[in-house]
């Protein structure tokens, strides 16, 4: 396994939070027209990264084996989670804590074994 590809695939789950976050910025506006609403640079750049996403994905999957892409596409949770405070100053629960602690777990169990 080439650590190159898992970090392509780790980018491109970063990718894919950040085109979540446009998405969650572009729904908390009000548009003049349905057509707005769809048609916005938000969501047409959050699609588009959307896009870029997937084709890094099949491209990391090249060099990752296909038991660890779930793993590695766990830590979506993470960065949407972060960006989600950061930039959304959406609050952080301990639940939410607790959750994004057994995935980190288990990433790393699962890079352990």
């Amino acid at each position: 396994m080439n650590d190159v590809y898992i970090v392509i695939f780790l980018l491109s789950v970063l990718i894919a939070a950040i085109s979540q976050i446009l998405l969650k910025r572009s729904a908390g506006k009000q548009y003049t027209s349905k057509a707005r609403e769809y048609l916005n640079v938000r969501v047409i750049a959050a699609y588009a990264l959307f896009f870029l996403s997937s084709l890094l994905t099949v491209l990391a999957y090249r060099g990752v084996p296909l038991s660890m892409g779930p793993v590695l596409e766990t830590t979506g949770y993470l960065w949407v989670t972060i960006m989600g405070r950061l930039i959304l100053k959406e609050k952080v629960s301990m639940r939410k804590l607790t959750g994004l602690a057994v995935i980190v777990l288990g990433v790393i169990l699962s890079g352990i074994s």
